[in-house]
């Protein structure tokens, strides 16, 4: 390396730093279904059970309550297509299936694993605020000619 050469800048560029080159915000960037995959709610669910360990199909839909096997399904399939989840099959009768995040995996399930615990933390002052914006909202009962606040022709 010279020495006049500026350092090789190894880290993962701020959120900040890709949104100014917007990648994220243009409708064909393929970042977006990614996203999609992580973010929504049985992807978050699943990589946080998955940072405990190694799971089973059935040990999974047990764990994340209310998830339909279709949607278990399909969010393990999105999430092995992306490379955070890893499938191993087993060559035995009845047949044995085990899912387990992949070292990318174990980053992103701890991204989210952030923002879950920080929803769980903070859910009395989220649900409190809720609350305060539905009372506001049914003690401003709509009037004939108003709607959402603008005046229509009525």
């Amino acid at each position: 390396m010279n020495a006049n050469e500026p350092p090789l800048n190894t880290e993962t560029p701020a959120l900040a730093t890709l949104m100014e080159r917007g990648e994220l915000f243009a409708a064909a960037c393929p970042s977006r279904a990614v996203l999609q995959h992580v973010t929504s709610r049985w992807g978050v669910l699943v990589l946080v059970a998955l940072l405990a360990g190694t799971h089973r199909f059935s040990d999974l839909r047990r764990k994340i309550g209310g998830v339909s096997e279709k949607m278990l399904a399909q969010t393990l399939q999105w999430l092995e297509g992306d490379g955070f989840v890893l499938r191993t099959q087993y060559p035995v009768v009845p047949p044995h299936v085990e899912y387990s995040l992949t070292p990318m995996g174990v980053e992103v399930a701890r991204q989210v694993e952030g923002l879950a615990d920080w929803i769980e933390v903070n859910l009395a002052r989220i649900l409190s605020g809720r609350r305060e914006r539905a009372d506001a909202l049914a003690a401003d009962q709509p009037r004939p000619g108003v709607r959402h606040g603008v005046r229509t022709l009525a």
